[in-house]
């Protein structure tokens, strides 16, 4: 299989066409995604992972706001972190080399193909999932990343990176003290 088609196939998020959508601003409603990636209505967890699906698929973010967006109508949720979690990972094969393969919390895929996907915010790695829309790598995978991760010197910083389609993901950085 090509790279180009393994990403296409893992990666069709079930995003609803929200960008074609223009509906009037309708309010806020009691919905929180914590700091773990749990969705949270009136102050109870929602169990159903179904509806956690749909509701992310009509999430968009503007700024520092989130949003459900339907044809009809847009109201604004809370986010205390980042709304989707990085929850497991795989390498695998592509075109005779190998792909790191990405869960969320959603159980949606995604494909890590370019170093800038990942981006560092207080040590903490996040996934670029477009859309404005950021993953946050699990505290769980990120111990198992640095287990197998290299390590490359550059003067008084030490990165710690993994390999996916042939690139270079750099995970996490250490300054020497001085």
């Amino acid at each position: 299989m090509q790279l180009s088609d393994l990403v296409q196939s893992l990666e069709q998020r079930k995003h609803a066409p929200t960008e074609q959508w223009n509906p009037p601003y309708c309010g806020e409603i009691p919905i929180q995604i914590d700091q773990n990636g749990d969705w949270w209505y009136a102050g109870s967890v929602i169990q159903r992972k179904r509806l956690v699906q749909l509701f992310a698929s009509v999430l968009v973010r503007e700024g520092d706001d989130y949003f459900l967006v339907t044809p009809v109508e847009k109201v604004k949720i809370q986010v205390a972190d980042a709304p989707f979690m990085v929850t497991a990972w795989k390498t695998i094969e592509s075109d005779h080399q190998k792909v790191i393969q990405l869960t969320l919390n959603t159980e949606e895929t995604v494909v890590l193909k370019d170093p800038s996907q990942i981006i560092l915010k207080d040590d903490i790695p996040y996934i670029d999932l477009g859309q404005q829309l950021l993953a946050k790598v699990h505290r769980n995978v990120f111990y198992q990343w640095l287990e197998v991760a290299e390590q490359s010197v550059t003067g008084s910083v030490t990165e710690m990176i993994l390999h996916s389609a042939g690139k270079a993901f750099v995970i996490g950085q250490v300054k020497a003290e001085k």
